[in-house]
């Protein structure tokens, strides 16, 4: 029953219809976000929600019983984990305005299909190995945003209370600027002063007009070099050596499972070859047996 229950859990058919009611999940959480059609086919649309919920239900206890005298080692994988924390979510009882966040938690399901494309699980595997990394370069933009905003905040305050009127405006703008978008007239009003640019319309909050034709232009194209040229690229570099070290640990894998395959196979004809011998010395033996009978009788 286990070994009926192994192979169906690890066979293609199998993870190809579980895959295809993963996204048809999807679609029907999808639909359900039309009033009109959602109105029309309401019963319907449950009726399937049951069905693939039932079907999820199975595909746990087959994974499971997969799992012999140890069903506990169904836990052990991740993904095994997050699926059963799922469909759990599905059983818990909810009033109407929450059956939509439990039809969007039957949506996360989708993320399954991750297994069945081996380049998108080494994309993924190196994300999650590159947060570590990422959280020190994440530090280290953040002291850079929070000493830039100081100094934004000190000097440009009083020129651009728009932008840098004080520390967590000032840190919003600088987001702005180390994103490139349209940084270069937060510059402009700093090096001209706001009487003079981008405060047109809101003139009445230019109370204290103060250019800065050299320190506004260093300031902004250095925190741009460091920021947008330097940190940001970091983050590429670190995604990009995560994503070489997941493509060699899933050839690694591959390898070994190609070697403990193989070595299946040798212990398998080993053992036939065996059989073979054995079953060609039970018969030298039964006539030998049969010589000694013949010599024994007067």
């Amino acid at each position: 029953m286990v070994s009926w229950l192994d192979k169906l859990r690890l066979s293609t058919s199998f993870q190809n219809f579980i895959t295809f009611v993963i996204v048809l999940a999807g679609v029907l959480v999808g639909a359900e976000t039309y009033d009109a059609l959602a109105n029309a086919y309401q019963s319907q649309l449950d009726l399937a929600n049951d069905i693939i919920l039932a079907i999820f239900v199975i595909e746990i206890g087959i994974k499971v019983g997969a799992e012999g005298k140890k069903p506990w080692r169904y836990f052990l994988d991740p993904w095994n984990v997050f699926d059963f924390l799922i469909v759990a979510v599905c059983f818990l009882p909810a009033d109407t305005g929450g059956a939509a966040v439990l039809r969007l938690a039957r949506l996360l399901r989708v993320l399954k299909s991750v297994r069945a494309l081996p380049k998108l699980q080494i994309l993924v595997n190196a994300l999650l190995k590159s947060i570590p990394s990422m959280g020190y370069v994440s530090l280290l933009l953040a002291l850079l945003f929070y000493l830039y905003a100081v100094a934004a905040t000190t000097f440009f305050g009083a020129n651009d209370p728009i932008h840098f009127d004080n520390l967590h405006l000032s840190m919003v703008s600088l987001f702005r600027v180390v994103t490139l978008e349209d940084w270069t007239d937060v510059m402009y009003i700093q090096m001209y002063g706001c009487a003079n640019y981008g405060y047109d319309s809101v003139s009445n909050l230019c109370t204290q007009s103060t250019e800065y034709p050299v320190f506004g232009a260093l300031f902004f194209i250095s925190f741009v070099l460091i920021g947008a040229m330097v940190i940001l690229n970091l983050f590429v570099g670190v995604i990009m050596t995560a994503m070489e070290e997941a493509q060699n640990e899933q050839e690694a894998k591959l390898r070994r499972e190609a070697l403990v395959d193989q070595g299946d196979v040798t212990v398998t004809h080993q053992i036939s070859v065996l059989h073979s011998q054995i079953a060609a010395l039970s018969q030298q033996l039964e006539k030998m047996e049969d010589l000694l009978r013949r010599d024994v009788k007067p």
